[in-house]
């Protein structure tokens, strides 16, 4: 690993634009993890309103998305799918920062510009300088994960109070004796950056299945101080029906502390049939999640089948739906429990916006920074399949935009974040890692 050897930097005016979705024949050729950077296997797959009356008034309230829709299903409320495009009027420059890298699947920035990212399959922890695009060698004392299929070292984060106590959370695909499992960990990073030093296991998302799909694994700090850990419900059926089972923490949004035990407000506590740990059930496979800075609301993507990718707020003790209700297909063409796509009157939560075709969504971060004014309080989430990054323009929790950004690098954007001076960082699959900004 080697600093950029492919370092461009461009001026742009970012259009709104689509990338050609092929049809997918199967979970394997879809939409969301590739098992490897050839992509030989895969899983599956406003500026203050500016932006948006503009498009309106020339007439382009057209769909971001141009591509044909796989299904039949009608949205709930017309602002659910299919969002007008919008367009960034700000100057942009994109850098690719770094390349040579593994499949990069988690990143956070710990110090100003420099980031802790993980390596999926090689299972390593680096530290990337922004700056000068310089690579660490591989920290010490991270742990054995089974990177087979969408396994490996998966989502990093450091604690709050990380300038004191210098903790580092990370999650993982780990091998129990009857399969595998989600698990989370932490250790303390020395002081010389080379090593975690007492890092243990505090959290396995039971129970073990013996498949390497769907592990979900984001994780995000509450204002508490305690961990907010997406899981998915390992695909295969029938053990995606445990999704909706509160004996189970498959396919769940997991609320614990520090060191992994439930945390007392947990809305299933004092049900003696559910585990303590669980704050919303009936997701399908969860890879992004983040904080709206506008409303404090917790939001989170997860991928579909063939369609019907969810953008959902969550609230404890929802069900989401998965897999009785879906705007999507099986990858074979059937329908999912006969077609039941009307999550309300199923008595689940709507999602608030959902994509068909796919957008195989992963990694998202809201832009919280002014740096570009008209994209503040916007969303960001990285596409797998089609490749580009999408841009979601929020108000009053509906969604009135979307753009697609960076269609033409042909790159699976794996993870996104927003640095504290406000730069747009996207992590791919293919070992790039991107930096976006306004142009000087």
């Amino acid at each position: 690993m080697t600093k950029n050897s492919w370092s461009r930097l461009m001026s742009l005016t970012v259009l709104s634009s689509v990338l050609a979705l092929g049809a997918c024949g199967n979970e394997d050729a879809s939409d969301e993890e590739s098992t490897n950077d050839s992509d030989a296997t895969t899983e599956e797959s406003t500026d203050e309103g500016a932006t948006t009356e503009e498009s309106a008034d020339e007439g382009a309230n057209e769909s971001a998305e141009t591509e044909p829709k796989v299904t039949e299903f009608e949205p709930a409320f017309p602002e659910q799918t299919r969002a007008p495009a919008v367009e960034t009027e700000t100057e942009l420059d994109e850098e690719v920062v770094v390349d040579g890298l593994g499949v990069t699947w988690g990143m956070v920035e710990f110090e100003p510009n420099r980031l802790l990212v993980t390596q999926r399959d090689a299972a390593e922890l680096l530290i990337v300088n922004l700056e000068d695009g310089s690579v660490s060698d591989p920290i010490e004392g991270t742990p054995e994960v089974n990177n087979s299929g969408q396994g490996g070292l998966l989502d990093v984060a450091v604690a709050p109070d990380f300038d004191e106590s210098r903790a580092v959370f990370m999650t993982f695909s780990q091998d129990l004796e009857d399969g595998t499992v989600t698990a989370v960990g932490k250790g303390v990073l020395s002081e010389d950056e080379s090593s975690l030093e007492d890092f243990e296991v505090i959290f396995q998302a039971t129970p073990a299945y013996d498949g390497d799909l769907h592990y979900g694994g984001r994780i995000i700090f509450d204002e508490e101080g305690n961990l907010f850990l997406t899981t998915g419900e390992r695909s295969d059926d029938p053990i995606r029906e445990r999704a909706q089972d509160l004996d189970a923490y498959l396919g769940k949004v997991i609320h614990i502390t520090q060191d992994g035990e439930p945390v007392d407000s947990n809305p299933f506590v004092e049900d003696e049939d559910a585990l303590d740990g669980i704050y919303s059930y009936g997701h399908r496979n969860i890879q992004g999640i983040d904080y709206n800075p506008e409303t404090g609301d917790l939001w989170i993507v997860e991928f579909g089948p063939q369609a019907g990718d969810e953008l959902n707020i969550i609230e404890p003790a929802n069900n989401y739906g998965w897999p009785i209700v879906s705007y999507g297909i099986e990858y074979t063409g059937e329908l999912i429990n006969d077609g039941i796509s009307e999550h309300e009157a199923q008595g689940f939560v709507e999602p608030r916006y959902y994509w068909d075709p796919t957008s195989a969504p992963s990694g998202m971060s809201f832009y919280d920074n002014d740096a570009i004014p008209e994209w503040e309080n916007n969303l960001f989430i990285g596409g797998l399949a089609p490749n580009y990054i999408v841009r979601v323009v929020i108000e009053d929790d509906i969604i009135v935009g979307e753009e697609r950004l960076l269609t033409d690098e042909a790159q699976r954007f794996r993870d996104i974040l927003v640095t504290e001076d406000g730069a747009l960082i996207a992590s791919t699959d293919g070992g790039l890692i991107y930096q976006i900004t306004a142009a000087e």
